[in-house]
């Protein structure tokens, strides 16, 4: 299997109505786009063309969010074949999905829906996770859920998705804004959350916004990638820079899409922090 890199700073995720931004932005940074690739899977297109013309000059991620890795299903074959057709296309740096699953019985729910860390489920999505490196001829990256209720599992998160990456040897997309939404969402801490990831596994990391339960308020927080990163998640990610060095970040912003510069701006917070944990390696 091949895989690439992206440079260790920071990306958004590309939408249309940064398009023309991006390729006009200069490169001075390394300001890197994700897309995700069921946006992209067409015959042709708008977006294609862009997205095309965008990665002449940038290096560009896919985020899968339709692979369903944690179902109880075989993975989906045309689906895959798309996926070979934009990895052939594109040459992405990365490619990622989640541990979710989001189909069965012939029916798609759109949602990514979670799964119990237990054995059988391990067994499932490390199946799932060899059965798409091996169709794409790529090592992946798996991102950490957000919950909304404690599934109760046979072993913690990290030790789930740490040995998910090591029987399959692909890596982990770690998503500071999932593990604080979580945390506040069922009772569990955030510090020791990160501090039992290993830092070699993980190959990109994720910061977005959420938002308070219109009805639970703060008790129950949504990841909707509507709002800026949260103090406490940027702390939080600055934390985990400081363990693990610097490592490419995503700003994801997924409803409320702001101006280009408002994301331009978090961006240049999460160089700042990336830049500053290289320091001692330069002095």
């Amino acid at each position: 299997m091949t895989t690439d890199r992206l440079p260790s700073l920071t990306g958004i995720g590309l939408k249309p109505e940064h398009y023309r931004d991006v390729m006009n932005a200069p490169n001075e940074g390394g300001l890197w786009v994700e897309v995700h690739p069921e946006n992209y899977m067409t015959d042709g297109g708008p977006r294609r063309a862009w997205l095309e013309v965008i990665r002449a000059g940038r290096p560009v991620s896919l985020h899968g969010v339709g692979m369903s890795l944690a179902g109880d299903e075989p993975l989906d074959k045309a689906h895959l074949a798309r996926w070979r057709e934009l990895i052939k296309r594109y040459q992405p740096a990365m490619i990622s999905e989640h541990v979710a699953w989001s189909a069965r019985d012939g029916t798609y729910f759109a949602d990514l829906l979670p799964t119990p860390a237990t054995n059988e489920a391990l067994d499932r999505l490390t199946a799932n996770i060899d059965h798409m490196q091996t169709a794409l001829g790529r090592s992946i990256l798996i991102e950490n859920p957000s919950l909304y209720v404690d599934l109760k599992g046979e072993m913690t998160e990290p030790e789930f998705l740490v040995e998910a990456c090591k029987r399959t040897g692909c890596g982990l997309l770690l998503d500071v804004n999932n593990v604080f939404v979580s945390a506040n969402n069922i009772g569990r801490g955030t510090e020791d959350y990160l501090d039992a990831i290993p830092g070699d596994l993980i190959g990109e990391i994720h910061l977005a916004g959420h938002a308070p339960d219109p009805i639970m308020g703060e008790r129950l927080l949504i990841d909707d990638h509507g709002a800026p990163v949260a103090p406490e998640v940027w702390r939080l990610y600055e934390r985990l820079i400081e363990r693990v060095g610097p490592k490419p970040t995503l700003i994801e912003r997924d409803t409320n899409i702001p101006a280009f510069a408002e994301l331009a701006a978090e961006v240049e917070t999460a160089n700042a922090i990336l830049e500053r944990a290289l320091e001692p390696a330069n002095a």
